[in-house]
């Protein structure tokens, strides 16, 4: 019979602490990064979270042209989101305003309501101010399908 103190006494089978053997690393860097060194953070752009958009030509009061954008977004906490900007490009940040927000919510269904009520009405004065241009509303599989790639990756 063999207890563990004459496994730890074998000198064959001796588990004691050896030194450890270093890395040859550099003692230092020699040079700090350079100016042209870019090191920060990179802000995801602002339709990062879209999953669906439609944009809307039309005229404003004025006769000039106007861009309207309407977007379906899935935020943080399982939050759906719907925005509209009016002329986003003579905007200084392409970020959307607090009041770019038309609806939020948790159902997917009062979702595409809300945002194809919205393009409903754009369309309407758009064409009423001689536009042709058809838009096409918001579906359900749209918004799933990068819902699934986002949780399966597929």
């Amino acid at each position: 019979m063999m207890l563990a103190d004459h496994v730890l006494r074998d000198p064959l089978l001796f588990l004691g602490f050896a030194a450890e053997e270093r890395e040859r690393a550099g003692k230092c860097v020699s040079e700090p990064h350079a100016g042209d060194c870019i090191v920060e953070t990179v802000k995801p752009s602002a339709a990062a979270g879209r999953f669906a958009e439609r944009v809307v030509q039309g005229r404003d009061d004025d006769g000039s042209v106007e861009r309207v954008i309407i977007w379906i977004e899935r935020r943080p906490g399982a939050t759906w989101a719907v925005g509209r900007q009016v002329n986003p490009e003579h905007r200084e940040t392409d970020e959307p305003r607090r009041d770019d927000y038309i609806w939020e919510g948790h159902e997917l269904d009062d979702c595409l309501e809300a945002a194809n009520a919205t393009l409903e009405d754009d369309a309407v004065v758009s064409e009423e101010d001689g536009a042709t241009e058809l838009v096409r509303p918001f579906v359900r599989d749209e918004l799933l399908a990068p819902l699934e790639k986002f949780f399966f990756g597929r």
